[in-house]
């Protein structure tokens, strides 16, 4: 009898609260429909997409009182209610979870209450018969947990009515892979001009200023080759170290651009190559990749050279600021997709976030414009460790 007070005590608890969410609903549709009228006279055009965005959240926490009590999840599906005002209000007016969430509103208003009223009805007629019956006859109660069934009626109606439809989901989804490649769109068409702007200032300052030098020491000679060769001699060996310095920073620039080892070693040897140089203790692993370029297949010059990107931006990273002296990359390939994880033993407290440096922003952005993901996992004291995988078809 003590335990089915206990569960009638928190469905009536569950019904009050369904009942306070009731009224809270006749202000809400209220609000909406008054809101609704005002925008066809303009006046109440930015107070709409708020309404709504209430109205969105006390759906959604009646879905997370009707997962409680059921111990399933409701979902949810809504379009996004972003950009300038025409285009909210629109969403906001257009939105199938908005028609469905003011249903659930207005019937909300009639089960709510209604369910409530009859708890309150069963407390008294079920508290005697069931204490009789547990106190005299010795068996189980039958009428307390009728107020039980009373809330599952009210977390089933809150449940059939704030699901989504499948189409209304398809559209919410594809409305957030819409907006998520916009974003990534956004960071490659940034990505590729800073990538410009670097390759602009490395021409400008390291070969063009050779190149213009050259030209100047070339132009000495020929004034002195008459009277004086020595000079001339001396001008034009200063003329070929200037090109060859030239031809370094132009080789510099390319392998900026795309390295040819890529091309040449393909994505192991290359890997392995900036493990070696990288001034670190680096060991290499690699799983399903042969370690040349006519071994196995390879992936799409674009996702090789986002890996090796990766792998070395991480690796200068470790060296330059972690203070570690050891750290291990692994490259792995998977049905569809290549798997890049790089892990130093340093000091760790590597930002996760856009604000995380030049690098690792650059590093996303590159990532993000081939629909792969980055995973930075870096706590204090370290070790810090970078997981990307890039989808690709081998």
């Amino acid at each position: 009898m003590r335990e089915a007070i206990k569960e009638a005590a928190r469905a009536w608890l569950h019904l009050t609260i369904g009942a306070a969410v009731s009224l809270l609903c006749y202000l809400m549709v209220g609000v909406v429909l008054f809101t609704a009228f005002l925008t066809l006279t303009v006046i109440g055009a930015g107070v709409l997409p708020e309404s709504v965005l209430l109205l969105r959240r006390l759906a959604g926490w009646e879905r997370r009182r009707a997962a409680a009590w059921t111990g399933t999840p409701v979902p949810e599906s809504y379009l996004p209610l972003e950009g300038p005002l025409p285009a909210r209000v629109r969403t906001a007016v257009t939105d199938p979870g908005t028609r469905q969430d003011l249903l659930w509103a207005a019937a909300q208003l009639l089960y709510g209450l209604l369910l409530w009223y009859l708890s309150l009805i069963l407390w008294a007629p079920a508290l005697l018969v069931d204490g009789v019956r547990t106190g005299l006859a010795g068996r189980r109660p039958v009428a307390l947990p009728l107020i039980g069934r009373l809330a599952g009626l009210a977390a089933d109606g809150s449940r059939a009515l704030l699901t989504p439809a499948p189409s209304a989901a398809r559209d919410a989804a594809l409305a957030a892979r819409i907006e998520q490649l916009t974003a990534t769109r956004a960071g490659a068409i940034a990505a590729h001009g800073a990538e410009l702007r670097r390759i602009e200032r490395d021409l400008h300052d390291g070969a063009q200023a050779h190149l213009v030098a050259l030209s100047m020491r070339i132009g000495l000679a020929r004034r002195a080759y008459d009277s004086d060769p020595v000079t001339a001699r001396r001008l034009l060996d200063d003329a070929q170290a200037q090109a060859e310095e030239a031809l370094a920073e132009l080789r510099h620039v390319v392998r900026g651009i795309h390295p040819p080892i890529l091309t040449d070693r393909g994505l192991t040897g290359a890997v392995r190559a900036l493990a070696a140089s990288s001034g670190l203790e680096a060991a290499v692993s690699v799983t399903g990749l042969g370690d040349h370029p006519q071994e196995g297949p390879r992936a799409p010059a674009a996702v090789e050279a986002a890996a090796y990107f990766v792998v070395a931006e991480a690796l200068t990273n470790a060296a330059k600021h972690s203070g570690a002296d050891r750290a291990s990359v692994s490259l792995a390939r998977e049905p569809a997709a290549l798997r890049v994880r790089v892990r130093d033993e340093g000091r760790g407290g590597a930002e996760a976030g856009e604000g995380g440096g030049s690098g690792l922003t650059g590093m996303r952005r590159r990532v993000a414009a081939l629909d792969g993901t980055v995973r930075l996992t870096s706590p204090e004291g370290g070790p810090t460790v970078i997981e990307v995988e890039l989808p690709c078809v081998w």
